[in-house]
């Protein structure tokens, strides 16, 4: 005994490459409004600045720190 199919694949193809070229079309709208990241329009961000000069000063204390701690440790 047979069963008998259809074949709708070429109306379903048409459906899907008329919602793929909708979801591409708003994708397009969308990534040209916003920026990726987010984090240049942050206020938080606005009044930081890079490390200084002196920022390998806060390096060297915190591992004078961790040997002063090892060194309390072991004796």
């Amino acid at each position: 005994m047979g069963y008998v199919v259809r074949n709708n694949q070429d109306r379903n193809t048409e459906l899907n490459d008329r919602i793929n070229a909708d979801l591409r079309m708003r994708a397009e709208m969308k990534s040209g409004m916003t920026d990726p990241d987010l984090v240049e329009d942050s206020d938080y961000v606005k009044d930081t600045a890079k490390t200084g000069r002196f920022g390998w000063v806060w390096i060297v204390l915190i591992v004078l720190a961790i040997i002063s701690l090892i060194s309390i440790a072991v004796i």
